[in-house]
């Protein structure tokens, strides 16, 4: 369901003409859900995996078939971008017979329908974005592409994940607009259960000066080389766990640990 208790204002429309999300007041971040038409979990798993994922939801996007999928995790899109090809004329119709807006696009096009869904939730002044249906499903190509998303220059000032029901990606990166910068270096804190899996993954070129706090195996101020494996499956020993780094960027990759290991 969307966020119960939201009003919504048609006094500011975004800069593209669109649907406006709610005024959240002051001193509260907008936080838009985007569903892609990759695997969505139940939304009982996502509360047990990721609680309070969902808080302070202010707008609900679904990127083309991520329309059908967005009732599994518990919500109603208020928006719906793309071209329609995974949704068809039937689907189609059916969210206008439901009075949701649509912003079709053309099948030709250079973005993907899940980059026109994170375009209409920063033109709506959306500053936390939370990504399902990002993973899985038939296309890898997909997958990564999602996952390169984390790094459109839109999201500059602004924090995005991708969630599934045992993985949380994001990205930390040196420039000061994407993360809480202290002495010059740029730092994750990562909430979650101990035992859990961490990884590290050095996005575009080598990560320099990586430090970890919280983490079994740690790095002090160290690379993380552009190839090698070496982030791979750390993990997390307390409930919270701290990633930083001087310069670069790195792809954080949680998995739940559904064994119970620690």
């Amino acid at each position: 369901m969307p966020a119960k208790g939201v009003q919504w204002s048609a006094s500011v429309p975004p800069p593209d003409g669109g649907v406006p999300i709610p005024d959240p007041g002051s001193g509260r971040a907008r936080h838009a859900i985007l569903v892609g038409d990759g695997d969505v979990p139940a939304r009982a798993m996502l509360d047990a995996a990721w609680p309070g994922w969902a808080a302070d939801v202010d707008l609900v996007i679904a990127a083309d078939g991520g329309a059908r999928k967005a009732d599994r995790a518990g919500l109603v899109p208020q928006l719906v971008v793309g071209d329609g090809d995974s949704l068809g004329e039937s689907g189609l119709a059916e969210i206008r017979a439901a009075g949701i807006p649509l912003e079709g696009a053309a099948a030709a096009k250079d973005e993907s329908d899940l980059e026109l869904a994170v375009l209409a939730a920063v033109a709506r002044g959306a500053v936390h974005l939370t990504i399902l249906g990002a993973m899985g499903g038939p296309r890898f190509d997909h997958a990564l592409a999602n996952a390169w998303l984390l790094a459109h220059p839109a999201l500059d000032g602004r924090t995005a994940v991708l969630l599934d029901a045992r993985t949380r990606v994001r990205l930390l990166s040196s420039r000061a607009a994407r993360g809480a910068v202290a002495a010059g270096r740029a730092e994750a804190i990562l909430a979650g259960a101990p035992g859990d899996l961490v990884s590290l993954f050095p996005f575009g070129a080598d990560a320099v000066g990586v430090t970890t706090e919280g983490l079994a195996y740690p790095l002090r101020d160290e690379p993380l080389r552009a190839g090698p494996a070496r982030g791979l499956s750390n993990v997390r020993t307390g409930t919270e766990a701290r990633v930083s780094l001087r310069s670069g960027c790195l792809l954080i990759v949680e998995t739940r640990d559904t064994e119970g290991n620690t």
